[in-house]
Order: structure tokens, then sequence, then C-alpha cells
């Protein structure tokens, strides 16, 4: 495999050819051959050399050498030479330098031709991936269409023109079947650079897949007059899809399901008759819902903002068709708004309200020695605690029908005396726990907050101050993608998570941990972050 003057445009045609066949550069192709005919020089003339090969664009000269480089002491004796060696080599030698000496022309031989030219495919496939991982990598989020090529244990391989795709067979619509030659439209999900080259994955299960389809179908998302703010699938047998419309002159859904329901149709008919409510897009949270559970009736929303859970109540008749078979409907429906959903009937509500209402009349009866009427009217009228009866303004009390001056005084000071003798306990408790006096000392804790704290072994301020907010207020964690809820030490006391920050910092401050310059600054830059928060939404 000798290169000549003969031959010398072949290589470059050659060169050119593979280029073009793969779509990359033709210097990549000329760097590959370089590599390949070193790779041969040195088997011919020991693997210790440095032999370089440089082949010339325009003309396909080939050049081979042989360098070495100038250093104090010679480690190498292949590829490194003295000072002392190199005079007479090279003007002015020096530490560093190189000297480059041309070797004459060789036939490299079958073995040597063979290797060069694996060392040049090698160099192609690499990049060729390169070249598909650059044309593919920013198209994330596209539909593409291909030809399936071969199906691989479930895996459908897709031609996709210009590289292959794998389809998982967990992305595949369920009852979907393909065969070698078949046409198949996906979402492209990843495209990663793996060692083997670039992996794209599609998907037809993502619910992107399912927006990017109304996308094509429907001309007013694609001008954004129409936006697609959730989508909700369960792949192949129903979805849902909450939209809104930024011109009050279009009805949102009624774009989205067209004429005669042409678009929607369209849309169904790609993801093998998957059925899809569309759903218009509401900012308040329990009126999207009530949307989104559709066909079913709603009789009343329960929202916990902080939970991030909502409580839906259902007339009897209402709850199969409200959880939908195997739970899809509610299930479709947490998805679609982001939050935990329980459903009641409106028999087991009531069931649930009149345990609360004889719990808490019982309550009353017990602590403030009430007859049963005077307790149910206290709970008619929203009361739920002592405190709540010993220190209300009076004449919310003579507010209650049949309550007169004498009988609103007397129920507060029933309520106050109860409240004391609790609270006597709950002091006389905690000292046997050992409770110290600076816990006791604290404003802003009631002796039942203490002997709570007591029986989790908080005993002295300093301990009080090493809480944090959340441990006392509760919160939620989220884990695995699932909120689950903290149980706060104090929070059946209703104590909120800024009002448990607020003591446990004013704690701190009495103990000489922090100062209220420290304080002041960390509620500036807090109250900054809400401001550019709230600025970032209004802005979105």
């Amino acid at each position: 495999m000798s290169v000549t003057s003969a031959n010398r445009l072949e290589l470059l045609q050659i060169a050119d050819a593979v280029a073009r066949e793969k779509m990359i550069d033709p210097v990549l192709v000329i760097e590959a051959m370089e590599e390949s005919m070193a790779k041969a020089a040195r088997s011919r003339y020991g693997a210790e050399y440095d032999i370089r090969a440089k082949i010339d664009p325009k003309t396909g000269e080939l050049e081979m050498t042989r360098v070495r480089t100038i250093v104090e002491e010679v480690e190498n004796h292949f590829t490194e030479l003295t000072v002392d060696d190199a005079d007479g080599l090279i003007d002015a030698p020096e530490v560093g330098k190189e000297i480059i000496e041309e070797l004459p022309p060789m036939d490299f031989g079958r073995i040597a031709a063979q290797s060069a030219k694996q060392v040049i495919m090698q160099k192609v496939r690499e990049a060729e991936r390169e070249r598909q991982y650059e044309e593919f990598k920013d198209r994330v989020g596209e539909i593409i269409n291909g030809l399936v090529k071969r199906v691989e244990y479930g895996n459908v391989i897709v031609d996709v023109g210009r590289g292959e795709a794998v389809l998982r067979r967990d992305q595949l619509i369920n009852r979907e079947g393909y065969r070698n030659g078949d046409r198949i439209r996906a979402y492209i999900r990843d495209v990663r650079s793996e060692v083997r080259g670039p992996q794209i994955f599609l998907s037809r299960t993502a619910p992107e897949f399912m927006a990017e389809l109304f996308k094509m179908e429907v001309p007013e998302i694609y001008d954004g007059i129409i936006e697609i703010k959730a989508v909700a699938r369960d792949p192949g047998s129903r979805a849902k899809i909450g939209v809104i419309s930024y011109d009050n002159s279009i009805d949102p859904v009624g774009a989205c399901v067209g004429m005669r329901g042409s678009r929607v149709q369209a849309v169904v008919n790609e993801l093998q008759g998957e059925k899809i409510d569309i759903i218009p897009w509401n900012d308040d949270a329990p009126t999207f819902l009530v949307n989104a559970l559709q066909p079913a009736e709603v009789a009343k929303v329960v929202f916990d903002e902080d939970a991030e859970r909502i409580e839906v109540v259902v007339p009897d008749d209402q709850l199969s068709l409200a959880i939908g078979r195997r739970g899809q409907n509610v299930r479709l429906a947490s998805q679609l708004t982001g939050f935990d959903i329980d459903i009641m009937t409106e028999a087991e509500e009531s069931e649930r309200r009149q345990a609360e209402f004889t719990q808490r009349s019982n309550m009353f009866m017990e602590t403030m020695n009430v007859d049963e009427m005077v307790a149910q009217l206290l709970v008619s009228e929203g009361f739920a605690t002592l405190e709540e009866v010993a220190y209300v303004e009076l004449d919310e009390l003579l507010a209650i029908d049949g309550f007169d001056q004498a009988t609103a005084e007397e129920l507060q000071a029933r309520a106050r005396e109860s409240l004391d003798e609790i609270n006597a306990k709950a002091v006389e408790k905690s000292r046997e726990l050992g409770v110290q006096q600076d816990l006791f000392d604290f404003e802003g804790l009631t002796p039942q907050m203490i002997l709570t704290l007591a029986e989790d072994g908080v005993l002295s301020l300093e301990e009080f101050a090493r809480c944090a907010d959340w441990e006392l207020a509760g919160g939620y964690t989220t884990i695995e993608g699932k909120r689950v809820k903290d149980e706060g030490l104090l929070e059946k006391y209703d104590m909120a998570l800024d009002e448990a920050q607020h003591l446990v910092m004013t704690a701190r401050l009495q103990l000489g941990w922090i100062t209220q310059e420290e304080i002041d600054a960390q509620n500036a830059a807090d109250e900054e972050l809400e401001g550019d928060a709230e600025t970032q939404e209004a802005e979105v």
C-alpha cells in the first residue's frame, strides 16, 4: 500500500466520497487517514517511535516523519535525545525543541493496510456519531417520523433518517405492535451521548407527545392564542388536557375539538383510540378540579393549600363516576391539578361532621359542666376550644339566641376556670418531667404546649431554641414524588409556621446565639426574595 503520485488524487477522492456518504467534514476523514498511516508505519518501524503522517488536502501528497524531542536527561531513546546528540542535526539545539526527520516512501504491506483501514473506519464512525448527536441534541421535545427498522425484545428500533432511535416497550401504548417497515410517529424524549454513540430515546406515552400532537392539529395552539397548561395520560385508555385561551372571542375547548370533532379525532386516532377530556383551565385550583373531575358532579370542595390536598364531596350516586374505573378519573384529575385528592360522599361527610360535632359537644359538657343543649349551641356557632369561649369578645356570645349577659359571663367564667385547672395540672406534670424554669418563663408557650414539649424531651429554653420551625408547626416532605405529612409537636394547638419561627428566633435571641440586627437582616432578605418571586410570577 505505497502512496505514489499515481494515486494521490484517488486518496483525496476517497476521502471526499466517504465524507459525502456519511455527511461529515472531509477534514475529519483525512485526519483519520493520517492517523491510520502513522499507525501502519509504526507497525513497520516499531511502535515505540513517534511517527506522524501528513496528507496535503490539495495535492494528496503524503509526508511521513519521525519526531524526537530534545531533553536534559533521556528516558526514552526512541522519542528523546540530548542537546549534545542533537548538535549537528539542527541549528542551536535547546531543550524542548523537536527534531523532525522525513521518512522515505514505503510499502505498507497487506496487514498494515488492513490495520489502516480499521483505524479509518473507526474514526469515521466516531465522527458520524458526533454528527448525529449534534443534529439531534437540540431536537428534544419534537415529534419525529421514522420507519421501523427492527424489533428487539419488545423495543422498537426506528430509522430516523440520519441515525437510529430507540422506542422502549414501556414507552409504547398498550396493544401497539409494529413490524419492520411500518411508519411510526413519536416524541423525542431524550438524546444522550454514550460510549457506543448517541442514543436517541423516543416515547409515545409521554404527556408531551399528546401536547405536541394538539399543537400540530390546532393552529391556535401553534400561534400561542391557546395554551396547553397541563396534560395527564393513562396511555391508550384515557387522558385529560387543560387549555386556556388568551383571546376572549375563542373558546379553547371548541377550538381543540374542531368542526365535528375533526381535530381531536386526529389525535385520538394517532393514540390508538385514547379518549381525551378537554378541560378549560382555571387559576383557581378548586374550580379547575371541579372541571377536571367531569363528567362527575361535585357538591363541595375543601382546599388545603399548605398540604397541597383537596377534599371533594360528591353526591352518593356520583362516587363511582368521580373515582372512575380502577380509580382512573380521580388519578388523572390529581395528575392534572398537581394536588392529592380525597373523595367522599355526602353521607360520609355528614357522618364525619356529626362525629366532630358530638366530640366537641362532649368536651364542652365535661370541661364546663354545661348541659347538652348549651354545648351544642356553642359548637353550632363555630366554637371549637375552651380558649375561644374564655377569651372571645362577650358580644359574640350574646349574639347566640337564648344567651343573656349573665349566661355569657358564666360561660366565660367556667371556661377560664377549666383552663386554669388544666394548665395547673400541665405545669405540675411538666415539673415532674424535669422542665426548667427558663422554659416556663418564656412568653408565647402555654402550659399545655410546655407539657407537650416535655413529653418529647424538650425540657429547657436551650433545647427549645435548637428546634426547627417545622418540627413545632409541622410541614410536608416530598418523598418519591409524593408529599408526606410531618407532624409538628405544637401543631394541635394551631401553631402556624411563621409563629413557630418567631418563637424559635426569640429564644435564640434571649440566649445570645444571635443578635437583633441579624434577625432584621434575615427578615429583609426573606421579604426581598418574596418580592422577587411575586415579580417573576406577575411577569409570567
